[in-house]
């Protein structure tokens, strides 16, 4: 099977220039996708692109990811409805560093036949004078052309319209792949469906400039069963930064994918075979209550952007609403897995004497000191996920966890967090 293939069956391939399947089956190729660096991190709608590379590596192909340094202080107007806001250059740099780092995970740069580099278009659209580049890049571009691109035509039918700035987004991404192609040898753009025009407007500047023949394959834009574009949800985009979206949270942003989405999302985001697949998409269809194709996805692919230390992590947490262990988890680990139950806070002053009755009390998990008692007497009651007998029983400020909070549960799955606060 060669790349062409392995796009194929895994859904992977919306649109691709003529003989690129022949040419993938008998040549060795350098590619390029462009990343968008206008926050600090990737998230989940960049993954197919950057399986798209890692991908193209293993078949033993070059992969180049550029950090559109330079195109990110433009901003691309594909697929989006409104003006972008201008990014400075300080903050372009620094989203860089984290992207370049994420993109690491996937791509081999040490590799000794074909390595993947990571390279910013900023070198060569910086020093290039207005002059230069309408002479040399412009002239063979026609606004009529320009005009019928999707991404400008949909813009210039909203109130807004487009700018010049964005308007000259495609001959940016053209003089790009012509720079690629000059230096690196590169003779195939790849991206997201919505950059077919700027992929195509690239190839004809290389037929145009060089005489040369280029290539293009863009991939299917991912979007739920629901019709919800991926990685939306209700808090926001899902990170692939750790530090933006927890790898608990993103555990269960996979875990949670609908049945109708499990098996393409496997295809899309993980190295499992198609024998593999098959087999999870047999479970989906006869036992979908197991959720073992959600379970294998959610796993996969957190250790892959993670790892599996984080991983690890990542799986004992979920436990712990299932009434698993918390000792060994810290504040912040806590707060993630409880976002979405109920807290009351308590000031650290009224602590003294403060018993189980009063706790159950104050979160409203009890509505009297009576039915509070007799909660706990009838062992329905646990503190930290640890089971408690005696209502009168003190909590110290060793019971809490890292000092600042205590973790209530009535019956199986009714939680309550205290915060205390104060000195």
């Amino acid at each position: 099977m060669n790349l062409y293939d392995e796009f194929q069956w895994r859904g992977m391939l919306h649109e691709a220039t003529p003989d690129l399947q022949k040419i993938l089956a008998e040549e060795k190729l350098t590619a390029y996708i462009g990343f968008d660096p206008s926050a600090a991190s990737l998230h989940v709608g960049s993954l197919l692109p950057v399986m798209g590379l890692a991908r193209l590596q293993r078949f033993g192909h070059t992969p180049i990811a550029i950090a559109g340094g330079g195109t990110g202080l433009i901003g691309d107007p594909s697929g989006k409805t409104k003006e972008r806001q201008l990014l400075t250059p300080e903050q372009v740099e620094e989203n860089l560093a984290g992207i370049k780092e994420q993109l690491s995970r996937f791509l081999d740069f040490d590799a000794t036949a074909n390595p993947a580099s990571i390279i910013n278009n900023a070198d060569w659209l910086a020093p290039i004078s207005m002059m230069e580049f309408l002479r040399d890049v412009g002239k063979y571009f026609t606004v009529n052309n320009l005009l019928a691109k999707e991404a400008i035509k949909r813009r210039l039918e909203t109130e807004e319209g487009i700018s010049f700035t964005e308007f000259s987004y495609p001959l940016l991404q053209a003089y790009d792949y012509l720079v690629l192609h000059d230096r690196h040898g590169c003779t195939l753009q790849m991206g997201g469906s919505d950059q077919w025009g700027n992929i195509v407007a690239g190839i004809d500047l290389i037929r145009r400039l060089r005489g040369a023949r280029a290539h293009g394959l863009v991939f299917p834009l991912v979007t739920t069963a629901a019709g919800v574009k991926f990685g939306k949800t209700e808090a926001g985009a899902v990170w692939l930064d750790p530090k933006l979206t927890s790898p608990y949270r993103f555990y269960q942003f996979w875990l949670n994918t609908d049945d109708r989405d499990a098996i393409i999302y496997l295809k899309f985001f993980t190295w499992m075979s198609q024998q593999e697949i098959a087999e999870l998409e047999e479970s989906v269809r006869t036992e979908p209550e197991k959720r073992r194709a959600q379970r294998e996805l959610a796993r996969r692919v957190t250790a892959l952007v993670h790892g599996e230390t984080e991983l690890e992590k990542a799986l004992r947490a979920s436990e712990v609403l299932f009434g698993k262990e918390i000792s060994g988890l810290g504040v912040q680990e806590i707060l993630d897995i409880f976002a979405d139950v109920p807290s009351t806070e308590l000031e650290k002053s009224k602590l003294d004497g403060f018993t189980i009755t009063d706790a159950l009390v104050a979160s409203g998990l009890a509505p009297s000191k009576g039915e509070a008692r007799r909660l706990v007497q009838g062992g329905g009651v646990c503190v930290n996920n640890r089971r408690v007998s005696d209502p009168r029983q003190t909590i110290f400020g060793s019971d809490l966890i890292d000092g600042q909070l205590l973790v209530l549960r009535k019956g199986a799955k009714n939680y309550h967090v205290i915060k205390v606060i104060g000195q």
